[in-house]
C-alpha cells in the first residue's frame, strides 16, 4: 500500500516539474489540480494551509509544497519521494536549456518565445493567487490584512519575511479582540467542507 502510494507520489510530481514554467508559484495550480481535485488526497482547506506554509518557509514554494504534501500522505519517505520527483526532471531540463540558451540567446525568435513565456507565467501566478485568496480571504479582517500587506509589498522595500510575520501577529491580535468582544471566531469560509477521509500515515498538523 505504502509503496504504491510512494510510486504515485513520485509519478505525479515527476509530471508536474517539466511542464510548469516560471518557478514554484506557477506550479501551484497544477499541484492543486493533481493532489486535491483529481486524486482527493487532500481537501482544499488542507491544500490552502500547506501552500501558505510552503510560501512562508525558506526555499522554493514548489519544492516546499511537494515536501509537505509527501510528508502528509506518507511520512518522511513520502516527502523525499515527492522532492526527488519534482526536482529530477527540472534539473535535467535546466542544464539542457542553459546550454541551448547560451548559444541562441541573441536570436529574435528565441527572444520572442521568452516574452511569450513571461506572459504565461504571470497568468499562472495570478491564477494561483486567486485560488488561494478564495479560501484565505473570508471576512473583512482578512481582506483588510491582505490589502494592507499587498500595498506594503508593492510600494516599499520591506522584506517579505517581515510582511509574513506582521500578518501572523495581526491575525493573533484580531482573534484576541474578537474573543474579548464576544464576536464569532471564524477560521475558514462558511460552507467549506473538509475531507472526511483519514490518512493511514503520519499526520502533519498545520
Amino acid at each position: 500500500m505504502k509503496i504504491s502510494l510512494l510510486f504515485r507520489l513520485f509519478w505525479v510530481f515527476l509530471r508536474i516539474g517539466p511542464v510548469t514554467f516560471g518557478g514554484g508559484y506557477a506550479m501551484i495550480p497544477m499541484i492543486e489540480r493533481e493532489v486535491s481535485e483529481k486524486r482527493n488526497w487532500l481537501s482544499e482547506e488542507e491544500m490552502d494551509d500547506i501552500l501558505s506554509l510552503a510560501g512562508a518557509a525558506p526555499g522554493g514554494v514548489g519544492v516546499n509544497a511537494a515536501a509537505f504534501i509527501g510528508y502528509r500522505l506518507a511520512g518522511v519517505l513520502g516527502a523525499i519521494t515527492a522532492i526527488v520527483g519534482i526536482t529530477l526532471p527540472t534539473f535535467a531540463i535546466v542544464c539542457l536549456l542553459s546550454t541551448i540558451y547560451a548559444q541562441l540567446a541573441d536570436q529574435p525568435k528565441v527572444a520572442a518565445a521568452m516574452k511569450g513565456i513571461h506572459a504565461a507565467v504571470i497568468a499562472l501566478i495570478v491564477v494561483a493567487a486567486y485560488r488561494m485568496a478564495k479560501n484565505a480571504i473570508f471576512d473583512k479582517a482578512t481582506a483588510a490584512t491582505a490589502l494592507i500587506v499587498l500595498v506594503v509589498l508593492l510600494f516599499t522595500g520591506v522584506n517579505p519575511l517581515y510582511a509574513i510575520l506582521a500578518g501572523l501577529i495581526i491575525g493573533f491580535i484580531i482573534l484576541q479582540i474578537k474573543g474579548w468582544l464576544g464576536l464569532d471566531l471564524r477560521m475558514e469560509k462558511e460552507g467549506q467542507n473538509t475531507s472526511s477521509e483519514e490518512s493511514n500515515y503520519p499526520e502533519y498538523y498545520i
